[in-house]
């Protein structure tokens, strides 16, 4: 299964209207995904669920990444890189059994005219130090506010085409 994380927990964000655009892609190619909005994390996180403390809002959190196989990561810029909700998520999980031998894709969104890159490539790193194999191609999203219409779809045809492209790619991966 894949599980496409949402790496913010800004209410109604972008990069969870990105993640159900997503995974209506996958469902369109009948292969099992389900979203992850890091929203849905526990308050108490920090206190919690680091160094091996597991509370019972998380569980099934740590279940679902331990019996995925593969994650793409939707993650927006935050000063120059991600979210840090999304390192604390990654920190809070087992390790090495969370990701390790597993597969990632990543997607950087930006309400500016990067798309992320920085960030992307900071949080490719953390990937490779969990053990997760990237998929090469990364896309990068600049102007997330034009990109994502009123009613929830892509607007822009190219846009439409690299993600397609990049579900494509993961699928076969």
């Amino acid at each position: 299964m894949t599980t496409i994380i949402s790496g913010t927990n800004r209410p109604n964000s972008y990069s969870l209207k990105l993640a159900l655009i997503i995974k209506s892609f996958f469902d369109q190619n009948n292969f099992p995904s389900s979203v992850l909005s890091l929203c849905d994390l526990p308050d108490s996180l920090a206190s919690t669920d680091m160094f091996g403390k597991r509370s019972d809002a998380f569980k099934p959190i740590q279940e679902l990444i331990k019996s995925s196989d593969k994650f793409l990561f939707i993650l927006p810029e935050y000063n120059g890189s991600y979210p840090g909700i999304a390192k604390l998520f990654i920190d809070s999980l087992d390790f090495p059994g969370s990701f390790k031998n597993k597969k990632a894709a990543l997607i950087g969104l930006a309400s500016g005219k990067y798309g992320n890159v920085r960030g992307i490539d900071h949080f490719t790193g953390v990937c490779h130090y969990l053990g997760l194999n990237v998929l090469p191609l990364k896309l990068h999203v600049p102007g997330i506010r034009e990109e994502i219409s009123a009613d929830g779809s892509l607007s822009k045809e190219d846009t439409q085409k690299f993600m397609h492209e990049l579900v494509d790619q993961f699928i076969a991966f």
